[in-house]
This record gives structure tokens, C-alpha cells and sequence, in this order.
């Protein structure tokens, strides 16, 4: 399958299309092909690997992921024994590691099912810009059920 891949941090000349393996998943797992895969903030941190102190979680010297991106949408194509809650051909959307590729792994939570007035490319945009708007608004802001402005 065709991937986006990196070997060592630098700007985006770091990055090469090449052909890998198809992930593996586990028994937790869901193996989804891409339809949409967004780039946001986090993966120009994890590609640069700036601020340094971040490489203590992902590789001192190159990325433990050779695949970066993180925010997914597309469809099920498999799962793993212990998946309940999603079977292939379902429309989902969430995040894994290793989104810029043809097909991604992740774990069943990671995972929800896309709503069918979304596009895949709509659904993709929605992890971590909502994940951050929600805390925000629950952590920092304290808004409490109900509360109005």
C-alpha cells in the first residue's frame, strides 16, 4: 500500500511517498482505509520534532512512526475478535498513528461511526478540532449543561 513516510524530523522534505506493508491489527483493533486524513498543528510538531522535549514520547533520534498523521475518516475493512461495536464496511472516523496512508489501525475507542450527513472529509476534521473545543469549553471554561451566554 502507499504511504506517507518519514525517517528522520526536518520540514516537509522529510516526507517521501513509498510502499509499505499493510498494518496488522490486533485483537482490539479495527483496520480502516483512508478516505480523508487531515493535517493540523500536532503533526507539523511531530514531523519537525520541535519542541524537542517531545521526542522523549516520540524517538530521541527519528520517529517511532515512520507513518505521521494522526485524524482519520474512511471505511471498516476489517476487525479484530474482541471489536464490537464496528463491523467492516462501516463509514467511521476518529484517530490512530500513521494516518497518511492507504489504510490505518486503530484501537475500537479511538473510532466512531461516521453520520451520513458528513462527507469523509468533513467527519476528518472533526478530532482534534472538536477534541480541543470540547476542552476548552469543559475544562477551562467550567460551562456547565445548560448554561447560557
Amino acid at each position: 500500500m502507499q504511504a506517507v513516510v518519514q525517517d528522520r524530523y526536518g520540514s516537509a522534505e522529510v516526507l517521501e511517498a513509498q510502499d509499505i506493508e499493510r498494518p496488522v491489527i490486533g485483537d482490539d483493533e479495527v483496520l480502516v482505509r483512508v478516505r480523508a486524513a487531515s493535517v493540523h498543528v500536532g503533526d507539523w510538531i511531530l514531523m519537525t520534532g520541535t519542541p524537542y522535549v517531545m521526542r522523549l514520547g516520540t524517538g530521541l533520534s527519528k520517529p517511532k512512526n515512520p507513518v505521521p498523521g494522526t485524524d482519520i475518516a474512511g471505511t471498516v475493512e476489517s476487525v479484530g475478535p474482541q471489536v464490537r461495536s464496528l463491523k467492516p464496511g462501516d463509514a467511521v472516523f476518529g484517530w490512530c498513528a500513521g494516518a497518511f496512508a492507504e489504510y490505518a489501525r486503530a484501537p475500537e475507542e479511538q473510532l466512531v461511526t461516521k453520520p451520513a450527513n458528513l462527507t469523509f472529509e468533513q467527519a476528518d476534521a472533526v478530532g482534534v478540532s472538536a477534541s480541543t473545543a470540547l476542552q476548552v469549553l469543559r475544562d477551562d471554561a467550567d460551562v456547565q449543561p445548560g448554561q447560557k451566554f
